[in-house]
């Protein structure tokens, strides 16, 4: 798997370092959702983030485990 670096303009291996760091563009690439969805669940605290300056970055690694421990529930579709 790889992400682009939007900024730079090349393509690095996702695994390249365990501690990635991504942007709002790289996550919602990532993610498969719009960015502004993105931007809801940041102001919300719904997602783990860090604003420096300006900009919100994101540990691939706090996104992962994020994901598992509030979407791991939902890979049966909710039936039961």
């Amino acid at each position: 798997m790889t992400r682009i670096c939007l900024a730079a303009r090349e393509v690095l291996p996702m695994d390249e370092k365990p501690g990635d760091v991504l942007t709002i563009e790289e996550l919602s690439a990532y993610l498969k959702i719009p960015k502004s969805t993105l931007y809801k669940l940041v102001r919300e605290g719904k997602v783990p983030c860090q604003k420096i300056g300006r900009h919100w970055r994101f540990r691939k690694e706090a996104i992962d485990r994020w994901l598992e421990e509030t979407h791991g529930d939902t890979k049966d579709g909710g039936n039961e």
